[in-house]
């Protein structure tokens, strides 16, 4: 290709990054007793020739760990695993920010500790299931509404967990605002009925975001902390609503005015669900003057575009870099990309489909 924007180099916030190629955040599931392991490390390190890597969703506390085998980042043996893995990508080259995914009321208490509690911005159960190896797929429970507290401290839990990333060597945070999860069930007023100053209004339902956003930034750098957003997405029992549009409007002028890194907007498309509107993408990109990434259902082509148009700084790819550990090698070099993807394997526990994949040989 001609113009190969995608592999110059780029800054998001302080972060110096060697190519504009993301890996997107992706859950499988690899974190055994919730601890980050040498798998992991080894999964990672072959994935470090991009630009810049988003781990899977790590929770920020016991409180935040809804699916099984899922990574956190709230205690001492959590920041220890962590910090073999940004070590084996640094030493590689790469960078890598952590995705703090706190999954609210999509949770199961099996999948959790006995002190822990599923809880969201109201009493209100989502539709679907929640796979736990106990006792297979469970129906999603009734979460607890969450007290003034509750609010107080799941912050300070977001807060402390972002420090801890910079303890495990992250280049930065990635905060969860999409799919369905905490951050964003603040924001719909399907999953937030609140009547106090966190439900109703559109200032009322993205305050949540926009004080966990704040404190995260104030206490690790505006500069190293970023923010997922899936606005139309229906991911985890998510319905449209009227007002997205204008909730996003006014949440990235917000988080404009916070000054974070970026935003990473997803689009699931590709996956068979309604896109998101060209339009709502082109208003957050007008009202968010730092790093834009874009995600969902790109190929080289499509990527290179989009950069070129203005329309995005970054792009992320997510499938592609689970069967092609090498995918910026074989994007430079047009290397055929492989075919070879077996999804059956996608949450399992161990290194079959996860690390297994070859490079391409010439």
């Amino acid at each position: 290709m001609k113009n190969q924007q995608l592999f110059t180099p780029e800054k998001i916030g302080s972060i110096e990054l060697k190519n504009r190629v993301v890996m997107a955040p992706m859950t499988r599931c690899r974190a055994l007793k919730n601890v980050p392991n040498e798998l992991m490390a080894e999964y990672y390190k072959q994935r470090s020739s991009a630009g810049l890597i988003i781990t899977e969703g790590t929770s920020p506390s016991l409180n935040g760990l809804g699916y099984a085998r899922i990574p956190g980042i709230f205690n001492e043996r959590q920041v220890s695993g962590w910090k073999n893995i940004t070590k084996a990508v640094h030493k590689n080259g790469g960078k890598i920010v952590v995705q703090l995914m706190h999954s609210g009321r999509i949770s199961h208490p099996l999948n959790m500790p006995l002190e822990s509690e599923v809880l969201g911005p109201s009493a209100v159960k989502a539709a679907g299931q929640m796979w736990t190896d106990l006792k297979e797929l469970q129906d999603f429970v009734v979460p607890k509404e969450m007290s003034l507290q509750d609010i107080i401290h799941a912050k300070t839990e977001f807060v402390s967990a972002a420090q801890n990333a910079l303890f495990a060597g992250f280049d930065g945070v990635e905060l969860h605002g999409a799919n369905g999860y905490l951050l964003e069930e603040f924001l719909s007023p399907v999953s937030n009925i609140r009547n106090d100053t966190y439900g109703g209004s559109i200032e009322n339902r993205c305050r949540f975001v926009i004080e966990v956003v704040t404190s995260v930034a104030e206490a690790i750098g505006k500069d190293k902390t970023g923010i997922r957003l899936s606005p139309y997405g229906i991911a985890s029992d998510m319905p449209h609503y009227p007002e997205i549009d204008e909730t996003y409007n006014y949440l990235s002028k917000e988080l404009n005015k916070i000054g974070i890194a970026y935003i990473h907007l997803v689009d699931h498309s590709a996956m068979g669900v309604p896109p998101v509107p060209i339009d709502i993408k082109k208003t957050i990109r007008k009202n968010f003057r730092n790093s834009l990434i874009l995600c969902g259902g790109f190929d080289q082509e499509s990527a290179e575009l989009a950069i070129a148009n203005g329309l995005a700084d970054l792009v992320a790819f997510g499938r592609p870099f689970i069967n092609n550990p090498d995918l910026v090698e074989r994007f430079k070099n047009d290397w055929p990309l492989s075919q070879n993807l077996n999804a059956d394997l996608f949450y399992t526990a161990d290194e079959k489909g996860y690390t297994d994949y070859p490079s391409y040989q010439p």
